[in-house]
């Protein structure tokens, strides 16, 4: 009996309602066959109309599809259109997401304004009043949508779950035959208020596929596990992300490790990769790392990928380590310009290895590669380029050298529009 080939990786695909993120003639779409789309959030403070403006820039250049932002005072409510104008003047069209707790039906309501200039609002019924005040408030900033024609986001958060309704469910547990463990009671009415509320909205008019639904944690496997249940039982558009990622590596492989379980999975049609900034650190870090994710599982390409081995006693040389850097900052550099004239030239391949163990295998599985001398080997470096030796390298300016093969290389085949 013949062996079944091994499966190639892929996500499932879990099919969601398709939103739409407009501003003005651009639309992003979300969800339905809709690619998974980035987003992040500025840490400005709103007020500052021309900081926060050059902070969505530098996010949306970064590669954010649209941008949150805090809406929390009369003051900040007022900016935001200004913000937008802004923005418009220096050409970046890029949605922006209004966030509002506590006093979001009073701002939406009294700043028209700001209400029509948002292109999103994200509304967390944990915070938008409690008691009897919660669905009169919550129903204001529906019907303000509703009026403006704008999608939400209903936001649950772990750290701001509504205490009645989360009491609620435990009274439930403690008279089970077998109780839950307390943390999928919690999981259990994460999900509730997330689904009663995107009904709620329904019931006051609202189109379905104008509602997204998040149910941030702060935990790997809790976010795993609420989203699964969440895919399972609605078919909203899902925001996916760690609502506190922390700080550095620990941030990004928290929120790498969490996401793509549930990418993998078809779970999720927006990212947001909640990372901590170091003390004079970009706020684009964020972005990169949700691009960089993204992109390892083959999801979406954004940037021609750079395969460089890590070194051995092999390499002691830092030649290779060196042209990798500088092959992965002229490539950056070169993109810019390659994007408008090279369609399709994100999926470019290039390997940049440092011996002879594996630098010509790797070479040839990408499009273009070189295979650097190791320790002791022959000072030479063959390039391949898709799968054939090309040419072999020496000397003081094999940097230079291999770039103008590389842009040969994008030229040829890009240009030509043969992916």
């Amino acid at each position: 009996m013949d062996k079944q080939p091994i499966p190639v990786g892929q996500a499932s695909s879990r099919r969601s309602l398709q939103a739409r993120i407009v501003w003005g003639s651009h639309v992003v779409t979300v969800g339905g066959n809709a690619p998974v789309r980035v987003q992040s959030m500025t840490n400005t403070d709103t007020v500052d109309v021309i900081g926060t403006a050059i902070q969505v820039k530098e996010l949306t250049n970064a590669g954010s599809e649209f941008v949150r932002i805090t809406v929390n005072t009369p003051e900040a409510a007022e900016a935001v259109p200004h913000i937008r104008e802004q923005l418009d003047k220096m050409g970046i069209p890029t949605p922006l997401v209004g966030d509002f707790h506590y006093n979001g039906h009073r701002l939406l309501t009294e700043y028209p304004a700001c209400a029509e200039a948002l292109s999103k609002y994200r509304i967390n019924p944990g915070n938008v009043g409690k008691g009897d005040k919660h669905d009169k408030q919550f129903a204001q900033m529906i019907e303000v949508a509703n009026r403006w024609s704008k999608p939400v986001r209903i936001g649950v958060n772990w750290g701001s779950l509504d205490q009645e309704l989360l009491a609620s469910f435990m009274d439930i547990n403690s008279q089970r035959l077998q109780p839950w463990h307390p943390k999928q009671v919690m999981y259990e009415a994460l999900i509730e208020s997330a689904l009663t509320s995107a009904q709620r909205a329904q019931d006051l008019g609202m189109k379905p596929e104008q509602i997204l639904l998040s149910c941030k944690v702060s935990d790997a496997q809790d976010l795993i596990a609420v989203y699964r249940e969440l895919a399972r039982i609605s078919n909203y558009p899902l925001h996916l992300g760690l609502t506190e990622a922390g700080m550095g590596t620990k941030g990004a492989v928290a929120s790498a490790a969490a996401l793509s379980v549930l990418l993998q999975e078809g779970i999720g049609d927006t990212i947001r990769v909640s990372l901590t900034p170091a003390p004079g650190e970009s706020r684009t870090q964020e972005v990169v790392v949700a691009l960089e994710i993204l992109q390892a599982l083959g999801l979406r390409r954004f940037m021609p990928s750079v395969t460089a081995c890590p070194g051995c006693g092999r390499t002691t040389s830092t030649t290779f380590q060196e042209l990798t850097q500088q092959i992965s900052d002229y490539l950056t550099q070169k993109m810019p310009e390659w994007r408008l004239s090279y369609p399709g030239v994100e999926t470019l391949k290039v390997a940049v290895m440092g011996c002879i163990v594996n630098g010509p295998g790797e070479s040839k599985h990408a499009d273009i590669g070189i295979s650097l001398p190791g320790t002791g080997e022959s000072p030479a470096a063959p390039v391949f380029i898709d799968g054939e030796k090309h040419s072999t390298l020496r000397g003081e300016r094999l940097t230079e050298e291999f770039q103008q093969l590389v842009e040969n290389y994008v030229v040829q085949r890009f240009g030509k529009g043969i992916q």
